[in-house]
């Protein structure tokens, strides 16, 4: 595994700053696109069941690799514990997912989506799928496999970062 590079060092040794260029700048750029196709989905499901982007991030978790514990759900949605306490706090209410105590360790709690939870999960994955297959269609196979390889790599190298 490569050394993890010293951003503040780097930082340090780089010329007097430029203009930050933010339609180049990759991370920019990607939050952009993320905030952009997260919006597009959370359209079709705000309006048909009432969910936020937050909710549908702990189901769609949920409903692919339950149970698991919030902890775990934050880190799969790579979102701040807060927002997924929030978002797993409406889940219940509303009757979307459970929560019993984790067998292996009672000061725990594993969430489930429920039966009606299931139910919306099983509604919105062909609409999510609509949604990703519309987007990708502006690149041939190649470019997608390429893309796949990319994403995995700078998810790698982000893994990576301080």
């Amino acid at each position: 595994m490569a050394a993890k590079p010293d951003l503040r060092k780097t930082a340090k040794e780089a010329k007097p700053a430029a203009a930050l260029m933010l339609d180049a700048f990759l991370p920019y750029r990607l939050s952009v696109l993320a905030n952009s196709v997260s919006r597009a989905m959370a359209r079709l499901y705000a309006e048909r069941f009432d969910l936020t982007i937050p909710e549908w991030r702990v189901m769609a978790v949920l409903g692919s690799s339950a149970p698991l514990s919030a902890n775990l759900v934050a880190e799969r949605t790579a979102m701040d514990k807060v927002r997924v306490s929030r978002a797993v706090a409406r889940l219940l209410q509303s009757g979307r997912i459970n929560r019993r105590p984790d067998p292996a360790d009672r000061r725990r709690s594993l969430l489930r989506l429920s039966n009606q939870g299931k139910d919306i999960y099983e509604k919105i994955v062909p609409l999510a799928r609509a949604v990703e297959s519309k987007l990708v269609t502006a690149l041939d196979t190649d470019e997608r496999r390429a893309l796949d390889d990319m994403m995995r790599k700078l998810q790698a190298r982000a893994g990576e970062l301080p």
